[in-house]
């Protein structure tokens, strides 16, 4: 598969692959279905450690390219949403007003994974912002995470442990070694208290930058081996965004 296969990948690489419009969407953070379709959230075959498997032609990658109007089929309850916390009407909401929004339908999300949230999903003519659009797909990515969150959380505590972690990832297509996971669990193991587990809140920071810097790498590598040739500038100009959001 050639490189050019992701110049239509690059508009939301963290999102897993949504269903389709017409038929189900996420709303109350759960999946909903209508005639026509039904709802579920997305597994991937097994794929040996510290790879990743080839991604799928979906909506994700290759929709929701234009501001100004919800995608038909936009469940009301999203619009709902999205219209309560735009008060000047503008079509547009900041990060803040994203956090009020998304604190209706799921959660109050952190600042940190908010500003990662808008950096993934914004518009980058206009990335202090998010419209309609941006706004309906970032809505059901959430959904689908918190699916995937709720199936790995096996014994409802709300958080889930290293074990359950790297199962959710791996059904997500991403097998990522013991060591990273090690990694992550004790980066996010202060901001939960010292636990060794991650709530919601960091399973969707942490979920969000493993898929997106892998999408990223993807671009390096168009054959698909784990392994690629990035010249310091690219890896900076990679790396950075996720970091800083």
């Amino acid at each position: 598969m050639s490189s050019n296969f992701y110049s239509t990948q690059d508009y939301a690489p963290s999102a897993p692959p949504l269903p389709s419009i017409s038929t189900s969407t996420v709303v109350g953070g759960a999946l909903q279905s209508f005639p026509g379709g039904a709802g579920s959230y997305p597994t991937a075959p097994l794929v040996a450690a510290g790879s990743y498997a080839p991604p799928s032609h979906d909506l994700a990658a290759h929709s929701f390219h234009v501001s100004g109007f919800f995608p038909p089929g936009t469940h009301p309850e999203i619009v709902r949403s999205f219209q309560t916390v735009d008060r000047d009407q503008n079509g547009f909401i900041d990060e803040y007003e994203l956090q009020i929004a998304l604190s209706s339908g799921y959660q109050k999300f952190r600042m940190r994974t908010i500003g990662l949230l808008m950096f993934l999903f914004g518009n980058p003519k206009n990335p202090s912002n998010i419209g309609p659009v941006e706004f309906a797909a970032l809505w059901n990515c959430i959904g689908l995470w918190r699916a995937i969150f709720e199936r790995f959380d096996r014994d409802r505590s709300g958080a889930i442990d290293s074990s359950e972690l790297s199962n959710a990832l791996l059904s997500l297509g991403y097998a990522i070694p013991p060591s990273v996971i090690q990694v992550i669990m004790s980066k996010y193991s202060d901001a939960n208290g010292g636990r060794g587990s991650l709530d919601f809140d960091s399973f969707v920071e942490c979920g969000v930058l493993v898929k997106g810097l892998t999408e990223k790498f993807k671009e390096k590598d168009a054959c698909y081996t784990g392994h690629a040739t990035i010249s310091y500038d690219d890896f900076m100009l990679m790396v950075i965004p996720f970091l800083v959001p």
